[in-house]
C-alpha cells in the first residue's frame, strides 16, 4: 500500500464517505470497505461468542492471553459500524497490551434508537461478569461512538451499584451531543467529521431523549467515583474542545485521567496506524496504559 500524506488520506475518507450520504446501508457497507482498505496483515486468532442476540468476538493477537480482557466498543456514528471493520485496531491493541480483545456489535441506530446500545454494552460487561471474570482484570476500550459507550457503560455501572473495571480508554469519545465546543467551526475541513453529519447523527440516534441525557452526553454526568480513564484526541477534530472541556471536569471530580493530544491529528487517526506513524504509537501507549492498569 502506497503511503499517503495526512491531507490525502482526509480527501479519500471524505471522497468515500460523502458518496453514500442519504443511504444508511451503503454508508455502512463503505465505512466498512474504507476501514478495511487500511487494514494491516497480522496473524490473529478470533472466536465468535455471541451474548444472547449480540454478536460478539474474542480477539487474540499472537502474544495475548485471556488472562485480561479489554471490551471494546467499535465506532461508526452510533449507526454504522462493526467489529470486522475494526479487527485491525483490535488485533493492534492486543498485540500492543497482551490480552484478549472482546469486540461486541451492538445495536444501531436508527433501527434501534438510544438507549439500545448502551444496554448491549452494560449487558456484555455483565455477562462477563457471570462467567466470573473479575472485575479488576477487564478494561473497557472504545474509539469514537464506542468511546462514548464506554463512559456511559462506566456510568450506568455506578448508578446500579455494580462493581466497576479497573479503567477506561476512550479515543476521540462523543462526550457532548450539542456538539457547544468551537473546534467545531475552527476545525472545519481539517477533520472528516463535519458540523452536518453531527447533526444527522444527533437525529438518528436520540429519538425523543435530549442530548443533556449523561447516558447520552456524559460531560452532563456526576463523574465522581468513575475508574482511571484514558482519553487520546487529535488536535485536528472537530470534537476537541468538548473532550478537553470533558478531561477538566473529570479531573475536577478527581478521576484519574491520562490525557493524549495528538498534534495535527483528525478523528479516529488510530484506524489508519499503517499510514500514519501517530496511531500506531497512540497504539503502543494505550498498551502500556493497560498493561499498568490491569493487575
Amino acid at each position: 500500500m502506497d503511503n499517503f500524506t495526512n491531507e490525502e488520506l482526509l480527501e479519500i475518507i471524505n471522497k468515500k464517505i460523502s458518496s453514500s450520504q442519504g443511504n444508511i446501508f451503503q454508508l455502512r457497507k463503505d465505512f466498512e470497505q474504507l476501514y478495511l482498505q487500511f487494514s494491516s496483515n497480522h496473524a490473529l486468532k478470533v472466536e465468535e461468542e455471541k451474548i444472547g442476540e449480540i454478536n460478539g468476538f474474542k480477539i487474540y493477537a499472537e502474544n495475548a492471553s485471556d488472562d485480561h480482557i479489554i471490551l471494546f466498543f467499535h465506532g461508526g456514528g452510533f449507526t454504522i459500524g462493526s467489529t470486522k471493520d475494526h479487527l485491525d485496531l483490535c488485533g493492534k491493541i492486543s498485540k500492543a497490551s497482551g490480552a484478549c480483545v472482546f469486540s461486541i456489535d451492538y445495536r444501531l441506530s436508527p433501527e434501534y434508537k438510544f438507549p439500545a446500545a448502551v444496554q448491549d454494552c452494560l449487558k456484555s460487561y455483565l455477562c462477563l461478569l457471570k462467567q466470573g471474570i473479575d472485575p479488576s482484570k477487564i478494561i473497557l476500550a472504545g474509539i469514537s461512538s464506542g468511546g462514548t459507550l464506554v463512559l456511559s457503560t462506566l456510568l450506568s455501572l455506578k448508578d446500579n451499584g455494580v462493581k466497576l473495571p479497573a479503567g477506561g480508554v476512550c479515543m476521540s469519545p462523543v462526550v457532548d451531543m450539542l456538539f457547544q465546543g468551537h473546534s467545531v467551526v475552527t476545525n472545519r475541513g481539517k477533520d472528516w467529521i463535519t458540523p452536518h453529519r453531527l447533526n444527522v447523527l444527533t437525529k438518528m440516534y436520540l429519538k425523543n431523549h435530549k442530548a443533556q441525557n449523561p447516558f447520552v452526553s456524559p460531560i452532563y454526568a456526576d463523574l465522581h467515583g468513575l475508574p482511571p480513564l484514558m482519553i487520546q484526541v487529535g488536535s485536528h477534530e472537530l470534537l476537541l474542545d468538548d473532550i478537553i472541556k470533558f478531561h477538566k471536569k473529570a479531573k475536577d471530580a478527581e478521576v484519574e485521567v491520562t490525557f493524549e493530544l495528538w498534534k495535527d491529528m483528525f478523528h479516529c487517526f488510530q484506524i489508519f496506524s499503517s499510514q500514519i506513524i501517530e496511531g500506531q504509537q497512540a497504539i503502543e501507549n494505550i498498551g502500556s496504559y493497560i498493561k499498568n492498569v490491569l493487575p
